[in-house]
């Protein structure tokens, strides 16, 4: 049951892999849009951060899901 766990909590910690990736992605899009009109980046940036919040805490929950799946390790 303890390697049950621990596969699980190492899954759990590639949410942050996904986080990256999505985050990387949202960057680049936020990039291009402000490079091709800047005048709309008032606009733009507070849907950013609210995509770039939504993609981190994807990751954070994963850490919490792999601390706690770690706790009942011990």
């Amino acid at each position: 049951m303890e390697m049950l766990i621990a596969i699980g909590a190492g899954v759990a910690v590639l949410t942050g892999i996904g986080a990256g990736i999505g985050i990387g992605i949202a960057t680049s899009g936020f990039t291009q849009a402000v490079a091709r009109q800047p005048e709309a980046s008032g606009k733009i940036t507070p849907m950013f951060f609210v995509g770039v919040a939504l993609a981190e805490s994807t990751a954070i929950y994963g850490l919490v899901i792999a601390i706690l799946l770690i706790s009942k390790l011990g």
